[in-house]
Formats: structure tokens, sequence, C-alpha cells
């Protein structure tokens, strides 16, 4: 069983954390708001620290779960970041959906000090981290990802190496791109339902068994024909994933319209006081105009 640290206890990291501990891992957390870590220890019995740098210390293993680049750079390099106590030949990884140029700036700079780093978008949500079965998907080097796997299957149902450092973060941003584009295509298909007079219970459970199937419309259809926009990921962290990745796609040459439009689409939603609702709800959005 590995020594690790976990940084940051947001929905996600909180349950994940958890899951470490019932693997077996020594495990020590902290998170910015003090209270939120004594909680975790309350329920867990794992240990804590007041700053990324005293949980760091000793540790095989960092894992890291947090806003954006800015935040992980705080807890990472800051005055009180983890870099400056971890032991030479330990492991961070990053779980935070950051850009891919601070995972290969982060990268760089713990090569430079005789540390590893691996960046680890997930995808599941917060279901998916409290039941312990997210997706991970990494960027970094094979040798070390194969010694931080197992501990990662800790809280994962499946975790895969995707290229050099970078690589998890472009696959992640692959991944909201697809679920951009799903979930509007399933609002307006449950709008257009509902507009032309149909039971949108029976429609689903007819059009679910062929092509038309997917995550959201077996996850979500039923919240997003009551109006219901509680379930999931928040708008307001969509919507900076998309901004990640329409500026990468920027960089790269990529034509992403429809991903650029519906990133539009929510800050409809935002404007409607809806920046904490789920990604479905733009269904919200078409409904308001409903005649």
């Amino acid at each position: 069983m590995a020594k690790v640290a976990f940084l940051g206890l947001g929905v996600m990291g909180y349950p994940m954390a958890g899951h470490l501990v019932k693997a077996g891992h020594e495990v020590t957390v902290y998170n910015r708001t003090e209270s939120k870590a004594k909680a975790w220890v309350e329920e867990y019995q794992g240990q804590y620290a007041t700053s990324p740098r005293l949980a760091a210390a000793d540790k095989d293993i960092v894992f890291v779960c947090v806003g954006n680049d800015n935040d992980l750079r705080e807890v990472v390099t800051g005055e009180e970041g983890a870099i400056h106590a971890m032991a030479p030949g330990a492991v961070l990884v990053d779980h935070t959906t950051a850009s891919a140029d601070v995972a290969r700036e982060l990268a760089a700079r713990f090569a430079e000090a005789g540390l590893a780093f691996i960046d680890a978008p997930v995808s599941g949500g917060q279901a998916g981290a409290v039941n312990g079965v997210l997706t991970v998907m990494a960027g970094g080097d094979p040798a070390v990802f194969d010694k931080v796997k197992p501990v990662i299957m800790s809280y994962a149902r499946c975790a895969e190496l995707l290229g050099d450092s970078g690589a998890g973060q472009l696959t992640k941003m692959v991944n909201q791109i697809c679920i951009a584009g799903v979930v509007q295509g399933l609002a307006e298909a449950l709008h257009f339902a509902r507009s032309a007079g149909l039971d949108g219970e029976r429609v689903v459970e007819v059009i679910s068994k062929g092509a038309a199937q997917s995550w959201q419309m077996e996850n979500r259809y039923q919240s997003m024909w009551a109006g219901k926009y509680d379930f999931g990921f928040a708008i307001d962290w969509m919507r900076k994933d998309l901004g990640i990745t329409l500026d990468e796609a920027r960089r790269n040459g990529a034509s992403l319209p429809l991903t650029a439009l519906v990133d539009q689409f929510y800050a409809e939603v935002q404007a409607m006081g809806g920046n904490r609702w789920d990604t479905s709800s733009l269904m919200a959005r078409l409904e308001k105009n409903r005649k």
C-alpha cells in the first residue's frame, strides 16, 4: 500500500480520497477550506495537513484535483506548494481539468526537480467519483504511469495512458466536445417531442433501443423532461473546460463550430441564472422560448 496525499476536496476529490483509504492506502488530505478537510478525516479516519507542502512530505504519490490552471500552480509550485516537500522519485498525479500547456509546464518543472508528473483528468462526474467508477485519461512517462495506475484504480474503472505530457488534458478536451454536442442534440430532441405533443417517456423508451441511445439519454432525459437541473457537472465548470478546448483548437487549427455554438448556448443559460445548473440545462434555454 502507498503513502499518498490528496490536495483538493471538492465534489470529486472528497470521495476519490475516500476510496484511497478504503483501498488500504495511507492518506493525508489538504483542502483550502480546513473545515472540509476535518470533516473528511471524521468520515474516513485519514489525516489532514494545513498546507500542500506539509501534506506532500514523504509521500509516494501526491494527487491533486482543483479548479483551474492557476489553482493548480498554487497548490503545486506556490510558496507552500507540494513540489517543495516531495521526496526524490515521488509522483504527482493531477486530476484537475486544466490546459495541456500547464501540464507540459509542470512536467518540465518536476523533471528538473527529479520528480515525476502525470496529467490525468477524469470523466464520470460526481456520481462516478462517489461510486469509484471514473474514467482516467493520462499523459506522461509510461513507466511512471504503470507505477501509479494500481493506486488510481482505487476510484476508477478505466485508466489509460494516451501519450506524452499533455495528452491526458487533450483527451479530456475531446471528451467535453463530445458531451457538448450530445447534450445539445438531446435537448433539441426532447424539446421537439414536447412541442409535437408526444409522450417523452415512451419516445425515449423506443429510441433508446436504437442508434440514438447515449449515456446522456439514459441518465439525464427524465430530469431534463421534468425541468430539473441539479444532477451533475455545473455549467460554470463546463464553460471553463470548453474555453480551454476552444483556445487549444485555435492553436492547433481544429475547426469546432458546434462546440463554439454550444458554448454560447451555455452562456445564455448562465444569463438565465443557471450558473450552477448541470450541463443538461441546455433544455431550459429551449423551453424558455417554447410557445
